[in-house]
């Protein structure tokens, strides 16, 4: 998986990270550059996965280092008893789900969440005329599931649908 600092990172928008780990919201690749150069700080981007994807503010010079160490990091299991991975309930959803269903599927979502498990919601299109469909019901989704969990990432989209990951509020 590739670094990419600074003007190799051809998002619009991303989600911006300070130096010292504070978040800044999202805001535009321009602005994000300019404060990376009022802050003598090099823009790192480590994932393409989300949109918008996630940058970080790092000292000059150390971005590829402290990405791929960030990385590292974040990819070594976790220290503690039982699996190295924690399972994530991935529940599926059509674009155009009846409304009882919706209702049952949140409330399962809602239950893993408040039980402290993450959720990976899935929504499938069966074309890309679907996909804004796909994308409304996620959004809906994840607004009515704000009180047990908080999105990991950002929408991910493709041509036949959307996903993105709850995490349980901790």
């Amino acid at each position: 998986m590739a670094v990419l600092i600074n003007e190799q990172i051809k998002a619009a928008e991303v989600e911006l990270t300070g130096l010292k780990g504070e978040k800044l919201g999202t805001v535009s690749r321009s602005e994000a550059l300019s404060k990376a150069r009022a802050a003598g700080a090099d823009l790192v981007c480590t994932s393409l996965m989300s949109s918008p994807p996630p940058c970080s503010l790092v000292a000059k010079g150390k971005g590829k280092a402290a990405a791929q160490a960030a990385r590292k990091d974040s990819t070594r299991p976790q220290q503690g008893g039982g699996s190295s991975q924690e399972k994530v309930k991935e529940l599926r959803f059509t674009a155009h789900i009846e409304e009882h269903d919706y209702d049952t599927k949140l409330r399962q979502a809602d239950k893993h969440l408040r039980s402290g498990k993450p959720v990976q919601l899935v929504v499938k299109a069966s074309g890309a005329k679907e996909a804004a469909a796909a994308k409304a019901v996620l959004e809906r989704l994840v607004a009515d599931l704000k009180e047990a969990g908080t999105k990991a990432s950002g929408l991910q989209t493709s041509g036949k649908g959307a996903q993105v990951r709850v995490n349980p509020h901790t």
